[in-house]
């Protein structure tokens, strides 16, 4: 079985012995851990096993919303070819100012100006940024540097300046600046598996000269499936495992 094969939408009868792919929306503010969590003990509570397996592919920051595509029983085996595809994210940059964490998971501190740059600077910024590119992942993220999980070392106040990130190549096959509203510029962007669109909002305001974070990012599409198909963990657990006062 492909990747492309057996994914539902909001419509999906769960199947415990079959297992199933599901699509989940995942709301802001909730890690994918906490999206996995919910479906999980609303999966678990009908089949009566601790151990029934459910997991996903390609991990949502807390900071992101959107398409989460999780699995459940045998089809658990699918999630590495689901992980390999190409993702599409919308989101805005606000320049004039970086964080250490290249999003609002820190605080923003003034960088440079950016009342100057105009549509076509700023469009000139972003179309450099087009085909393999060498990008630096974040000091905040799940990247192992030395060892250890890099954002522990970021909140450790006496080795964080020693985390040195080296860079990967990652595929950015399509970038578009979508309204320009002051110093909030709005984008959408198709790239490969292993991409920070963090660290792409970085980068680009490092060109400008301005400084950059990403403010906001939403995940629309994972390979053919869309962000539109999908519900939240609350509609998926309550359909899985309905609660007696609101069958």
């Amino acid at each position: 079985m492909t990747a492309e094969e057996g994914i539902t939408s909001a419509d999906h009868v769960f199947s415990p012995e079959e297992g199933g792919v599901i699509l989940v929306d995942k709301p802001l503010n909730w890690t994918s851990f906490d999206a996995v969590k919910k479906i999980r003990g609303a999966m678990r509570s009908v089949v009566q096993r601790k151990n029934f397996k459910v997991g996903h592919a390609g991990t949502l920051d807390p900071l992101a919303s959107g398409l989460l595509i999780m699995a459940y029983g045998p089809r658990t085996k699918q999630l590495p070819l689901i992980t390999g595809l190409e993702k599409v994210y919308t989101g805005t940059i606000t320049l004039g100012a970086i964080t250490p964490s290249y999003d609002l998971e820190t605080t923003p501190v003034p960088f440079g100006p950016w009342e100057h740059l105009d549509e076509a600077a700023i469009r000139g910024a972003f179309a450099q940024f087009h085909g393999e590119v060498m990008q630096r992942p974040p000091i905040y993220s799940a990247k192992r540097f030395e060892g250890e999980r890099a954002y522990w070392l970021a909140r450790d106040e006496e080795r964080a300046h020693l985390v040195d990130m080296p860079p990967l190549k990652v595929l950015i096959s399509s970038l578009e600046v979508t309204a320009i509203r002051g110093a909030e510029v709005d984008f959408e962007v198709h790239v490969s598996k292993g991409t920070y669109i963090r660290s792409l909002a970085h980068d680009i305001g490092q060109v400008l000269g301005s400084g950059a974070h990403l403010s906001a990012l939403r995940r629309t599409a994972i390979g053919p499936y869309r962000v539109e198909d999908a519900d939240n963990p609350l509609a998926w657990a309550q359909r899985i495992a309905p609660r007696p006062d609101q069958s």
